[in-house]
């Protein structure tokens, strides 16, 4: 094993060589022979070998081995120094190699020498793109699950970091081809993360970029296979593959796919549904996800079966007006729960795909069922907008910080869906109904309007101009508030949770009283909230 001095005597030959470093190829085998002595030694063949490494290509395997031994040395200091060095090993049909081997090193639990990794494999990216990731993909395909987890966030992170001339449409092709052989078996968190570096690569987002992520996350949701909602991993699976198309869809890339699927197999299996996630509504989930795809479904092959289906789920939520007895009070033993998060989304799907049917409500429908329909509508918008002027006083002076506490957020949202559930009826009681209003759902971002078009931020979900308050006395001004009382009044604050009315003698079903129970919907809408 060569000394310290040994070392220096046939590195000073080798440096005062040059270009003709390589006719010295014993001064070169002593130093690939320091990688054998102590600690001093080692150090000093970590910087050595590399710096002479191109001027010996028949000593390549085995100054690369040599290289490697110090990488996986005891000593941190010295496993750093070589690591450093690696990227000038990555020259020619070498490359792919230092880049299988950079990528095993993510796998090091010290936070420099991991650093290191990170900063070498982004150096030999720069040289060759195509080659480091055939190194990188290489291990995540067929190396141990921790390389292949740090690999796959890698890339997720650093990609996006790298330049143009880097990034060159060959090599966005490229990572595409690999990332499909992954994603024939990945998890539900590797998913999303390849999702994230495939809608990040500049060649996949115009309209046919988009287009091909549709139909790999619709392949990865199993589209084709029977939906079994009892089983968790079929849900779960179908559920985060939705959340990621969602994003990708737009009027030139549609939905329908997507938006069949859940009309033919999930809505009608919706209460059997089930989740491997914690606490999470999965049946809410489900209808954020149908009604965010909607407004981009193009044509549908059985569109009448499928919005019929959608119609059916809706009545579901839309309860009949409790029966009376000849007291006036109510005959039945519970009172109707109003689900307001879920029947924002069933009515708003219905709303967008009613709009490709315009007559399916006074063509398709016999008058018994529109006339039940109407019934359900009018009771459901009554209570409703006792329920909205009862948010409007609880908010009312409200800003600032006095917003932020959480139970002003639960209304503040709570507020959003009435109005929006307010809108979507209007516009179906109009005759024949009309689907012209545009709403935007409760859990997306509002766009900021033009100073001419501010309105009230309760109004902001409708589309038509608000209507003049009227200067008579309001119909509603008699009724009967009883303070709420119950498990979740405190989630609510003021609201009332039983609403009486009077006999409206213009209604079309007579009264005594609406009666619902909102302490329901209140959880709905902080769970709605929590998970959003």
């Amino acid at each position: 094993m060569p000394t310290v001095e040994e070392l220096y005597r046939n590195y000073g030959i080798l440096a005062d060589a040059t270009e003709t470093a390589g006719q010295h190829k014993d001064a070169y085998q002593v130093i690939l022979d320091g990688v054998k002595g102590g600690a001093k030694e080692k150090r000093l063949a970590a910087q050595f070998i590399p710096k002479f490494f191109k001027h010996f290509p028949e000593l390549a395997d085995s100054a690369i081995n040599a290289q490697l031994d110090l990488c996986e040395d005891e000593d941190v200091s010295i496993r750093r120094q070589a690591i450093k060095e690696l990227p000038q090993f990555a020259t020619g049909d070498n490359l792919p190699r230092v880049a299988d081997i950079l990528t095993q090193l993510l796998q090091s639990d010290d936070s420099a020498e991991f650093n290191l990794v990170n900063n070498a494999l982004l150096s030999i990216f720069k040289m060759d793109a195509k080659g480091t990731l055939g190194g990188l993909f290489s291990q995540i395909l067929q190396g141990e699950d921790i390389v292949r987890e740090r690999a796959i966030k890698f890339l997720s992170t650093k990609l996006k970091t790298l330049p143009e001339e880097v990034m060159t449409k060959e090599v966005e092709e490229f990572i595409l081809t690999e990332s499909k052989k992954v994603l024939e078996d990945v998890t539900g968190e590797e998913f999303n993360l390849f999702m994230k570096i495939l809608s990040g690569l500049k060649s996949l987002q115009t309209v046919s970029g988009r287009q091909q992520l549709v139909e790999l996350v619709a392949e990865q949701a199993d589209l084709e296979q029977t939906f079994n909602p009892s089983d968790p991993d079929c849900v779960d699976r179908l559920q985060q593959c939705t959340r990621q198309a969602v994003p990708l869809f737009s009027k030139n890339v549609h939905s329908t796919k997507f938006v069949t699927y859940f009309c033919e197999h999930v809505l009608p299996n919706l209460s059997s549904l089930t989740t491997s996630v914690e606490g999470l509504d999965i049946q809410l989930e489900v209808l954020k996800l149908l009604a965010e795809m909607s407004s981009f479904c193009g044509d549908m092959e059985k569109l009448e079966s499928n919005l019929k289906k959608l119609f059916d789920k809706l009545l579901e939520y839309m309860p009949l007006p409790p029966e009376e007895a000849e007291n006036g009070e109510n005959a039945g033993n519970e009172e109707p729960k109003l689900q307001f998060s879920h029947v924002e989304c069933l009515l708003y799907s219905f709303h967008q795909l009613g709009r490709k049917l315009p007559d399916f409500l006074t063509a398709k429908l016999n008058a018994e069922k529109l006339k039940d329909f109407k019934i359900r509508l009018q009771y459901f918008a009554r209570g409703l907008q006792v329920y909205i002027r009862q948010l409007r006083l609880a908010l009312q002076g409200k800003t600032g910080e006095a917003l932020k506490t959480e139970e002003n957020k639960i209304k503040v949202v709570a507020l959003k869906i009435t109005n929006n559930i307010n809108v979507l009826i209007k516009d179906l009681f109009h005759i024949p109904p009309s689907y012209k209003s545009t709403i935007t759902l409760s859990w997306k971002p509002v766009q900021k309007a033009d100073a001419s078009q501010k309105r009230a931020s309760e109004d902001t979900t409708s589309s038509s101009p608000p209507k003049k308050a009227s200067a008579g006395p309001k119909r509603d001004a008699r009724q009967i508030y009883n303070p709420p009382s119950g498990k979740y009044s405190s989630n609510l604050g003021s609201f009332s949770y039983v609403h009486q009315f009077p006999i409206g003698q213009a209604s079309c079903c007579k009264w005594q009283s609406w009666v619902t129970s909102c302490h329901t919907t209140g959880l709905v809408l902080h769970s709605y909230y929590s998970h959003c």
